[in-house]
């Protein structure tokens, strides 16, 4: 059991960093766009391009970090007068539902990188699929979140970082 945590906490690590790392790279590449426009009235022909699928990447792993980090949005105000019996299967409920946002992520995200394969990108010459293979990417690692919510284990990493504000 150890060592499958250790697996698990493994690949969640990687998609954390993931995330960070596009992030980071779509700053150094809009930088570098606005810079070399403005004082150089060049730009990379690339730049555009790149600068999109780092977006799009960056916003479905950030995804993913959200709902292993149990900060989607809710409805705390309303629940909070509710019975616990009643919260406890709604949480039920929510975790089903990710799930499935989850699957349809998986499936549709696998049918448009499927159909995104033939095709290519006008500047880099990539497949059109790497703009669109991270949402089953994204759909699978919701999945696993969801589930592990459903059985009540605790996805939360960062615990101590709301107790601060």
């Amino acid at each position: 059991m150890r060592s499958i945590k250790k697996v698990a906490l493994a690949i969640d690590s990687l998609f954390e960093n993931l995330t960070l790392l596009s992030l980071v790279l779509l700053v150094l590449v809009v930088t570098t766009q606005v810079v070399t426009r403005k004082l150089f009235n060049f730009v990379f022909f690339w730049s555009e391009e790149i600068t999109l699928l780092l977006l799009v990447w960056f916003a479905f792993l950030s995804i993913t970090v959200g709902f292993r980090e149990n900060i989607h949005m809710g409805i705390d105000s309303f629940t909070h007068h509710l019975p616990k019996t009643f919260n406890k299967i709604l949480d039920k409920v929510i975790s089903a539902s990710i799930f499935a946002f989850g699957l349809y992520l998986v499936v549709q995200g696998w049918e448009f990188t499927v159909l995104m394969e033939e095709s290519t990108l006008p500047a880099t010459k990539m497949p059109s699929s790497v703009g669109y293979i991270e949402m089953p990417i994204t759909g699978i690692m919701i999945c696993v979140y969801a589930l592990l919510q459903f059985f009540n284990v605790d996805t939360v990493r960062y615990k101590d970082m709301e107790e601060g504000s």
